[in-house]
């Protein structure tokens, strides 16, 4: 027993040394992996970075990290830990949501061969900056690359068919730049390739199934252009083309696919995102593609020619958290379908009729329904008001009659409501403005009555529409006084009366007045010229941003140049005033002249008289004048010829007199009708003519003052001619009548002329004496 202990004792004693030595080892081992082993980057590749640096511009000095030796301590550069190799440049802008700091933080520059030296670099994302000219041919010898990002920048030309040698990459992004070249057919030798992103660029050129042929495993694919591009890029893919490849997503839009549906699509049984939106479809749409809809998050194939009528009720997949079915843009019929699931549904523009469904209210996931420009006809569904969640309702545009249901007080979400254009009737529903989040309130073209009612004063409104009904009473000062939000009133076409309310003018965001054919009265307010936002630039700024207006384009029918036009895009840049056809009197009030970047302003068949403002000329920002049927009289104001932008001009019916202007571009309104029904004007391009030789006011107001100048010069010469003789006898004959004043005035003069010597000799001597000392200090 004692020799047993002694033996396991000596094989303790003998192996404990080795335990120890291994745990000293792996302790080296782990914290070589923590890092706490420095390792230092090759001196090759920081030189190549800091080659790559010394080519950009960095406003914002991003890169000032970028010193000393061992750049794997650089920002955005990462090394791998073994081998001091840079594995990963990730330089993108880190400042994308902030506004102000984005377009200051980006790198300017080209993307340099210098990087090619980084031959271990598998991760290189260069997005979001200000990166121009070609990507480098050479770029293809960067063939451990696994992922590639240079979206968000200014690159030009084609993608280098050298592409095609990064044989690992599985991510690659060229999406929002300038690229206008073709895609390379070696594209398709990207085994790897999991993403392929090429969206806004204006490609040009076709692409085929060799563009394909190896990317097996390529998931999401998307080439959605700018709606600019005018389809320059065209698929040529064949009918019976089976892809090697099980999509996911595919997005392809503004190009040129195919007149027929795409059959090949009907192999790929994983996609849960499909947008084919604009390529030319005129077809039907496939059974196949609705049996998908339960693994579908996303369908968008508006704006095609797509034919038929889609099968109701379906249900979409909400998988991928929220859902969309876009078809809006196409020729499809019947009646509206009802789909579960989705958060958006857009199917306006198309030719569905028949009711909305009763059971509408059931969509109870739905933030948009947007179904405007069909067939629709019937009464909205009080099962409406139950969409809780819903931010935008846009059933305008149909043939929907009938009253608007009541109870929107649950839609505590709702942002814009648009029901125009169609044959409602009834008051405005008093719960309509019970929440107080709608932006947009959009009832005009309909058949609605009452007076305005206070509710809608609890909106926090950007655009109120009730013009073409019939509504009565006086626009209530409230607007003025509770919607301090307001850009657009358009109150046209109603049977309005009393006076505007001076506290409209205090709107101070307001762009759009249009108050047309009512029965107002009384005198336009002078405050209208505080009207602020009308009296300095606009940029386009859409207010609703956060409302899903991608799939809601505001309209507004204004008058403008003499025809009644629909504005969409530009809207939020019109400014204008429109207050004819209604029973105004009193005078243009001057402080309108102020509104210097008023686009339009109708003042026309009203009472109005006295003259034009005669500095009417500061509203440089007019394109459409019309003061015609009214009764204003006076000269046409000279300084109506500094509008240059003025490009549309109706002063007829009134009583002006005296010549038209002739300067700038006066002579380019040479249509007789805009002048016609003044009998006292004169000249071109009317038919009478001036009885005198035609002179601008200011002609003749110099030519007054000419008049005038010559009148006190006359008088001048006269007075100086007869006061002469008269002064020189009045001094003279005195001397010689009365002997005192003669010795007087010769001492006087002999006295004078003594002091005057005296003076002359004095500083004479004196500048001799000063003249001989300067002399004599520089001899």
């Amino acid at each position: 027993m004692a020799t047993r202990k002694t033996f396991i004792l000596f094989l303790i004693l003998l192996l404990l040394p080795l335990f120890l030595e291994f745990f000293l080892l792996e302790a080296l081992v782990i914290n070589s992996i923590d890092g706490d082993m420095d390792v230092v980057c090759i001196e090759m590749e920081r030189k190549a970075l800091l080659k790559f640096k010394g080519g950009l511009e960095d406003p914002s000095g991003r890169l000032s990290s970028w010193v000393g030796g061992d750049c794997c301590k650089w920002q955005g550069v990462d090394c791998n830990n073994g081998t001091g190799h840079v594995i990963k440049l990730d330089l993108k802008n880190p400042y994308q949501s902030d506004e102000a700091a984005f377009p200051l933080s980006r790198l300017i520059g080209q993307i340099s061969d210098s990087l090619l030296d980084l031959k271990y670099l598998n991760y290189l994302d260069l997005s979001k900056n200000e990166l121009s000219g070609l990507i480098p041919d050479s770029i293809g010898n960067l063939d451990n690359l696994r992922y590639l990002d240079l979206s968000d920048n200014s690159i030009s030309g084609s993608i280098p068919a050298s592409i095609g040698r990064l044989l690992l990459l599985e991510e690659l992004d060229l999406s929002h730049n300038g690229m206008n070249g073709t895609i390379p057919e070696s594209i398709g030798q990207l085994k790897e390739l999991l993403t392929l992103t090429l969206d806004w660029n204006p490609w040009k050129g076709r692409v085929s199934e060799i563009h394909f042929l190896g990317l097996i495993k390529l998931e999401y694919f998307s080439s959605y252009l700018s709606p600019a591009t005018n389809n320059s890029l065209v698929f040529d893919i064949t009918s019976d083309w089976i892809p090697p490849f099980s999509l996911k997503v595919i997005r392809i839009g503004n190009c040129i696919l195919s007149q027929t549906f795409p059959a090949w699509l009907g192999t790929q049984k994983e996609l849960y995102q499909i947008i084919l939106r604009n390529v030319g479809i005129s077809d039907t749409i496939p059974e196949w593609l609705w049996k998908l809809s339960p693994q579908l998050g996303w369908l968008d194939l508006s704006r095609n020619q797509l034919r038929g009528k889609p099968p109701s009720p379906l249900s979409f997949s909400t998988s991928h958290g929220w859902s969309m079915a876009d078809l809006s843009f196409n020729r499809l019929e019947g009646p509206l379908p009802l789909w579960y699931n989705l958060t958006y549904l857009v199917l306006g523009n198309n030719l569905f009729s028949g009711p909305v469904p009763s059971n509408i209210g059931e969509l109870s996931s739905l933030r948009v329904l947007a179904v405007s420009g069909n067939l629709l006809n019937g009464t909205i569904p009080s099962s409406l008001t139950n969409l809780k969640y819903s931010r935008i309702i846009d059933l305008s545009n149909n043939h929907l009659s009938g009253k608007i249901p009541n109870h929107w007080n649950d839609m505590e979400m709702l942002g814009i409501i648009d029901l125009s254009k169609n044959r409602l009737y009834g008051e405005i529903p008093s719960s309509i403005c019970s929440i107080h989040v709608i932006y947009f309130l959009k009832l005009g073209d309909n058949n609605l009555s009452g007076e305005l009612s206070p509710s809608i004063q609890n909106c926090s409104l950007y655009s109120l529409d009730l013009g073409n009904n019939r509504f009565s009473g006086e626009i209530p000062e409230w607007i003025g006084e509770r919607m301090s939000s307001l850009k657009q009133l358009r109150l046209r076409g109603n049977m309005l009366t009393g006076n505007i309310p001076e506290q409209l003018c205090g709107l101070s965001d307001l762009r759009i007045l249009d108050l047309a054919l009512n029965n107002l009265s009384g005198s336009i307010p002078p405050c209208l010229g505080h009207l602020s936002a009308m009296n300095h630039v606009t940029l386009l700024d859409p207010s609703t941003d956060d409302l899903y207006t991608d799939y809601y384009r505001e309209g507004m029918e204004l008058v403008v140049k003499g025809k009644e036009m629909e504005f969409e895009r530009i809207l939020s840049i019109v400014k204008l005033i429109d207050l004819s056809r209604n029973n105004l009197s009193g005078e243009i009030p001057h402080g309108i002249t102020n509104l210097s970047t008023l686009g339009t302003l109708n003042l026309s068949q009203n009472q109005l008289t006295g003259k034009i403002p005669e500095d009417i000329g500061a509203m440089q920002g007019l394109e459409t004048l019309d003061f015609s049927s009214n009764r204003l009289s006076g000269p046409i104001p000279l300084s109506m010829a500094s509008i240059t932008s003025l490009s549309h001009l109706n002063l007829s019916h009134n009583l002006l007199s005296g010549p038209i202007p002739t300067t700038n571009q006066f002579p380019t309104f040479n249509d007789p009708s805009m002048y016609e029904g003044n009998l006292g004007l004169c000249g071109l391009p009317l038919s009478t003519q001036c009885s005198t030789p035609h002179k601008d006011h200011k002609d003749e107001e110099d030519e007054k003052e000419d008049h005038d100048d010559g009148w006190e010069t006359l008088w001048f010469f006269t007075s100086m001619g007869l006061g002469f003789p008269v002064g020189f006898w009045a001094v003279c004959g005195t001397l010689a009548l009365k002997k005192s004043w003669r010795h007087a005035y010769f001492r006087f003069v002999g006295e004078a002329k003594d002091r005057m010597y005296v003076f002359i000799a004095v500083n004479v001597a004196r500048f001799k004496r000063k003249m001989k000392r300067n002399v004599g200090a520089h001899g």
